[in-house]
């Protein structure tokens, strides 16, 4: 009797269309933000997306229902980069200064003033008073950064003050990073220092150790 051939089962099939649509939704995600950066919010259209992925109009509805979709999806694309920066950045640090020290160096780092990116969040952010969608982006990526910080000074402050600093560090990141990228600050230097030098007077003035 001779050996029948196994048969392979359709769940390897429908891993690959997983990872297809994934991909085509990244391939959509990467367009929008270089159309963003060249052309501008306004003018970013499906139009422009679909012509930049090289796809159509429809695969852009048939991924993202419509265009707010699209542009939701792109924020909140960066802001989970960014935050999954700071956190893998926090796993490698030893101490709670050095983890709000790698908060610091990723939210302030060279990449974020590198003209594309600085030129997509501005775009975004100048959108959040227009749009309730992109405002719970927002508050979601600044809840999570401030629990990060908030996380890393537990263990030499009660609760309450390490929420306060930790959101008083998230906002003076915010102001700074939005005040160099308005200057055309080429890597981020100057606003590294600044936050670095706050931290290290809290830390004294809290009589805490690095």
């Amino acid at each position: 009797m001779s050996a029948q051939p196994l048969s392979l089962p359709d769940r390897p099939t429908r891993l690959r269309r997983v990872d297809a649509g994934d991909v085509r939704r990244r391939q959509l995600i990467e367009a929008t933000i270089v159309a963003i950066a060249e052309v501008g919010f306004n003018a970013t259209t499906i139009a422009e997306i679909a012509r930049r992925a090289e796809v159509s109009t429809g695969l852009v509805s048939f991924y993202f229902g419509d265009k707010d979709g699209l542009l939701e999806a792109t924020l909140r694309h960066l802001a989970r980069q960014l935050s999954r920066a700071a956190a893998a950045r926090m796993r490698d640090a030893a101490t709670p200064r050095a983890r709000v020290q790698a908060v610091i160096d990723t939210m302030l780092g060279r990449s974020q003033f590198e003209r594309r990116i600085g030129t997509v969040w501005l775009a975004f952010w100048g959108q959040v008073p227009h749009s309730p969608r992109f405002a719970r982006v927002q508050r979601a990526y600044h809840r999570r950064i401030a629990s990060n910080l908030a996380h890393a000074l537990r263990p030499i402050l009660m609760p309450e003050p390490a929420r306060a600093l930790a959101e008083t560090i998230a906002s003076m990141i915010d102001g700074l990073w939005l005040r160099a990228t308005l200057a055309n600050d080429p890597d981020g230097r100057m606003p590294r220092a600044v936050a670095t030098g706050f931290v290290d007077s809290q830390f004294m003035l809290l009589g805490l150790g690095r």
